[in-house]
């Protein structure tokens, strides 16, 4: 079972119109709503696979019920920790070249109670789980060592954990040897503190934050590929896209092949790649099933290109 935790969850609705034009009336050709969320999108991946899991989260309001319905009818066993403050709501505009406008909401504030149950809920449901994962934002009420305290008490529940957050989260975490980080670039990046333009530097920041406690990195790197950097050393992969969608939770499919596929290795590279590729040709945020996949237009070598330019600067 892949257990997920979600502490700021959201309800996403994406739009999709001809162009986006500022100041108009806009009529949409086709919307849809969908459960959102990082980790929330990991449990979806997960259950669109046919695999158990269970996704921890807040919920407040009727958008926290909207969720929780949602995700029971996808598959996804829902432990729902209740809060006072309402499951916030994202819009997202799609157009027809693959640009995306997002609007993402701040969520509800979550009392020191709220906070302390969803750490206990997420605790107790990692015991049994084969990995956890905890991904996304923060909301209002938890601090940046919130994911550092979720590292240490999965742990000692004597589970895996992977960790897809960035920022002082991130760093705060690195401290408590998650067993996956998960950052895209401009993440990887922000972490070491310096612009990064080749493979080869992001072969080198996932080495620093390696060193830092992170026991292994996969790397996003947009159109370049992705890269894999643990104990055995680095490989790296490319999955060829005939045409993007919505980029919305694309990172999130590609981190569910990976656990799914083992968490570890070549083979569960090959398997966030086929993921993530699939997922970008689908509409809105819609999970991949196995029939989306093409694992033919992947590929992985261990002769990483570290000279090769990344796709896009980052900071």
């Amino acid at each position: 079972m892949i257990l997920t935790i979600t502490p700021n969850p959201s309800l996403d609705r994406t739009y999709e119109i001809p162009a986006l034009e500022r100041g108009a009336v806009l009529r949409a050709g086709t919307d849809r709503v969908d459960p959102g969320g990082k980790g929330v999108n990991v449990s979806r991946a997960v259950a669109a696979a046919g695999l158990p899991t269970t996704a921890v989260l807040p919920l407040g309001g009727p958008e926290g019920a909207l969720l929780a319905d949602l995700l029971t009818g996808l598959g996804v066993h829902v432990a729902g920790v209740p809060v006072t403050g309402s499951t916030r709501v994202n819009v997202s505009i799609a157009e027809p070249d693959g640009t995306l406008t997002k609007l993402n909401a701040a969520g509800p504030h979550l009392s020191a109670t709220e906070t302390e149950t969803l750490l206990e809920t997420a605790r107790v449901h990692a015991a049994r789980a084969t990995w956890t994962v905890c991904c996304g934002s923060l909301p209002r009420g938890l601090g940046a060592h919130w994911y550092a305290e979720l590292v240490a008490r999965t742990h000692r529940a004597g589970a895996r954990i992977a960790l897809d957050t960035s920022g002082p989260a991130l760093l705060a975490a690195l401290r408590e040897a998650p067993d996956v980080i998960k950052p895209n670039a401009e993440e990887l990046a922000e972490a070491v503190g310096r612009p990064l333009t080749t493979v080869g530097d992001a072969v080198k920041a996932a080495g620093e934050l390696r060193a830092r406690g992170a026991r292994a990195v996969l790397a996003s790197l947009g159109a370049t590929g992705q890269l894999l950097v643990d104990e055995r050393g680095a490989c790296f992969g490319s999955a060829r896209v005939t045409a993007v969608r919505s980029d919305v939770g694309a990172g999130d499919a590609s981190l569910a092949g990976f656990l799914t596929a083992g968490g570890t290795g070549p083979a569960a590279l090959a398997a966030a790649l086929a993921h993530g590729a699939a997922a970008v040709a689908l509409p809105g945020s819609l999970m991949p099933t196995p029939d989306d996949l093409r694992p033919e237009a992947v590929t992985v070598t261990t002769d990483v290109p570290l000279d090769r330019p990344l796709d896009g600067a980052t900071r």
